[in-house]
């Protein structure tokens, strides 16, 4: 019983470090960009229709404010482009999950060291 317990000790000892190794070589490769970012959050991209005869001849204030949103918009996209939010919020959750797998793989591994000195 007890040379079983030291071999299943030794194995979740091996597991552990398997599971940190893996989770920091993995985040190592998705930083440096080597790796895809796992897709979590995605934008859609908006199709915008070409103005119909009706709007073409609309009153002067619509126009303005078609044409206001329509450079407020422009200058908003060259200021944070429409791919930075669903990048950053891709990075997060990547490292909240790291963070969760280092932590678990640690206390597999301290419970396998655990049971090797038993």
């Amino acid at each position: 019983m007890d040379r079983a317990t030291k071999i299943f000790g030794w194995v979740l000892l091996v597991a552990g470090v398997v599971i940190i190794g893996w989770t920091l070589y993995s985040s190592y490769n998705i930083f440096t960009g080597k790796a895809a970012l796992p897709g979590i959050f995605e934008i859609e991209k908006k199709v915008t229709e070409a103005p119909t005869q009706e709007e073409e001849t609309a009153p002067g204030s619509t126009e303005i404010q078609k044409e206001t949103e329509k450079i407020v918009g422009e200058q908003l996209r060259e200021l944070l482009p429409t791919d930075v939010l669903p990048k950053l919020l891709n990075l997060a959750v990547w490292s909240m999950l790291a963070f969760i797998l280092i932590f678990g793989g640690s206390q597999i591994s301290s419970l396998g060291v655990k049971l090797v000195k038993k």
